[in-house]
């Protein structure tokens, strides 16, 4: 099954193990070399508002835009927060 299928299929994603999430997936919720709590935090709960927008998308093209964007935002502010998570603390 290709990328595009599994993104038209939000059924696909919900109830299923995180790691195996949409969510999961664009935040690399398994990538944190650094082992730090809080980065894992930011990520698992970003990863599930993204899978909570994957889910209330339908045929409607301007609700899929609208959840489209949200994702797209949550991803950016998960990346600053880890940003702000590692930075050395003075």
């Amino acid at each position: 099954m290709d990328q595009n299928q599994n993104q038209t299929q939000p059924e696909k994603y919900l109830g299923k193990m995180h790691d195996g999430s949409l969510g999961a997936h664009r935040v690399r919720e398994s990538f944190n070399p650094s082992k730090d709590s809080m980065v894992d935090k930011i990520k698992r709960h970003t990863a599930d508002l993204i899978d909570l927008c994957e889910g209330m998308k339908t045929k409607d093209s301007e609700l899929n835009r609208l959840c489209a964007l949200a994702q797209t935002h949550y991803e950016d502010a998960a990346m600053w927060a880890v940003k702000a998570a590692t930075t050395p603390k003075e």
